[in-house]
């Protein structure tokens, strides 16, 4: 794939532009720890902006859904399209409220979006999804059969043209704030996973597996 000159006049972050970062590797370290994306298309004049799972393959990102979804159907039809992600990762507690502000990571990429026919590909995407959200549980899980191969379609968004934004630190207030007698700082958040449930049905002798007895989101 032809690495496209970053940042386009598209994806330049012009509102606080020295939080933009236009870096391959740490745009994919933010869509790595994601779990849900935000795509946004155009669909008969109506903006439509869905929230779903994705997966990362190399330089693709991959969407799945209901073959008979309004998204994919549009995607077929060779719409472009906008896909967010976010992390979250502290409020931010200014002396001011006007200054109250989050710390977080977020990426946008723009393109179009390309209706995944190969039947090999399509399986390694879904498994590429399964994998994004929790390694490891593909192999230890059925596969999907035909009927709900058929079912279901998968979109690749080649991550061509793309920008992330990440805010960190402390509140900043204007000077004459500081001396505003009220608490300041940051309140950090956080995924973390509970311990597992199983379900009460499971066969006799079946415990989690290590890889969900450890999982972390934080890779």
């Amino acid at each position: 794939m032809a690495e496209t000159q970053m940042p386009t006049a598209r994806t330049r972050v012009v509102r606080e532009a020295d939080r933009a970062v236009y870096d391959r590797e740490a745009t994919y370290r933010i869509l790595d720890e994601g779990f849900v994306c935000h795509v946004g298309f155009v669909a008969g004049g109506q903006p439509f902006v869905i929230p779903t799972s994705y997966g990362r393959e190399g330089d693709s990102l991959y969407i799945h859904g209901s073959a008979a979804s309004r998204m994919l159907r549009q995607m077929n039809d060779g719409v472009v399209v906008c896909v967010t992600v976010t992390l979250l990762d502290g409020l931010v507690l200014a002396r001011s409220v006007f200054n109250h502000s989050m710390n977080y990571r977020s990426v946008v990429v723009l393109g179009k979006g390309i209706l995944v026919e190969d039947a090999a590909e399509k399986l390694a995407a879904l498994r590429a999804l399964s994998e994004h959200i929790l390694p490891g549980r593909w192999d230890d899980s059925r596969q999907p059969n035909e009927r709900e191969l058929k079912a279901t379609s998968v979109l690749r968004v080649p991550i061509e043209e793309f920008s992330a934004k990440v805010r960190t630190g402390p509140p900043v207030d204007d000077a004459e704030d500081y001396s505003f007698p009220t608490w300041a700082g940051v309140v950090p958040l956080e995924m973390k996973a509970g311990a597992p449930i199983s379900d009460r049905r499971l066969l006799p002798g079946i415990s989690a597996p290590e890889y969900i007895q450890n999982y972390s989101r934080n890779r």
